[in-house]
């Protein structure tokens, strides 16, 4: 696909244009509406057909759980394997349209691995993840940040005070929210590790507070997010935090999500979530 058209997809999604807006762009670019409404059939998610961890895995207990928030009560979504043995748990930290079934499933792999892992739903406070994406961006730019951070600390506590956590605790996230896992890297002294994919990066100030190890994974082509790699970088190892960085050279941004065809690489997601597993196996085991 035109890198054009999913450049131009990326700003919709991550910048105040409106669907109308964009389709009329679209149009320009492809041409007519007949092929705007195809390019954008390989750009919207098909979350169905990309469910990797089915609901009714035998290995899996899923469930709807909740824990008191900042003037909120979360909810969020837990999957974990079937037994008794302690484990560490992982926050799932979804994009910036709330906790779609493609992080549930990204959740259910977690689990898959071996984890507690939790999908907070961080819209809870305003009614909840909608089903039409659009709305979801819409109430993401609504949270407030300070809140929203509490929120995902305080998951991280009642992950740790489960019976079945072994007390290591880790998060990763995606987007919106792999600019998140960065936050919690930074605000949250006892996470062991913090795994953001494409996301955007904490001021360089404040790096020499995080504890955890950070991998970082960006796709080559994602010039908006990749814009603060570097100096995050240097930040790092000034504060000889220990991470990894990775950039995927011809991946565009949201490259893990296999729901979205058109900026799915499979190569690209595969590597990177070898890395992010052998990374929790390290330190939450």
């Amino acid at each position: 696909m035109d890198q054009r058209i999913i450049n131009l997809f990326d700003e919709y999604t991550h910048k105040p244009l409106t669907r109308k807006e964009f389709i009329e762009r679209l149009v320009k670019l492809t041409g007519g509406m007949a092929l705007a409404m195809s390019a954008l059939s390989v750009l919207d998610p098909g979350y169905a057909q990309a469910a990797t961890i089915e609901e009714t895995d035998k290995d899996l207990i899923t469930e709807e759980v909740s824990w008191p928030g900042d003037e909120a009560t979360m909810k969020g979504y837990l999957a974990r394997p079937k037994g008794r043995k302690k484990r560490g748990a992982v926050v799932v930290i979804h994009e910036n349209r709330g906790l779609t079934p493609h992080i549930k499933d990204v959740t259910r792999r977690v689990a898959k691995a071996g984890y507690l892992a939790l999908g907070v739903d961080a819209l809870s406070p305003l009614g909840g993840t909608p089903a039409n994406e659009d709305e979801g961006r819409t109430l993401i730019g609504k949270l407030d940040a300070e809140q929203n951070l509490g929120n995902y600390l305080r998951a991280l506590n009642y992950l740790r005070t489960r019976p079945d956590s072994n007390g290591k605790t880790g998060g990763v996230g995606f987007c919106w929210g792999g600019a998140l896992a960065n936050q919690l890297a930074v605000h949250d002294s006892r996470l062991n590790a913090a795994v953001a994919y494409y996301g955007m990066q904490p001021k360089p100030e404040d790096v020499a507070m995080i504890k955890a190890h950070v991998l970082l994974h960006y796709g080559g082509l994602d010039e908006r997010v990749n814009a603060g790699a570097a100096a995050y970088e240097a930040a790092l190892k000034a504060a000889h935090v220990p991470y990894e960085q990775f950039i995927y050279q011809g991946a565009n941004h949201a490259f893990n999500n296999d729901s979205s065809p058109a900026r799915y690489n499979a190569e690209a997601a595969k590597l990177a979530w070898e890395r992010t597993l052998r990374l929790f196996q390290e330190q939450l085991s």
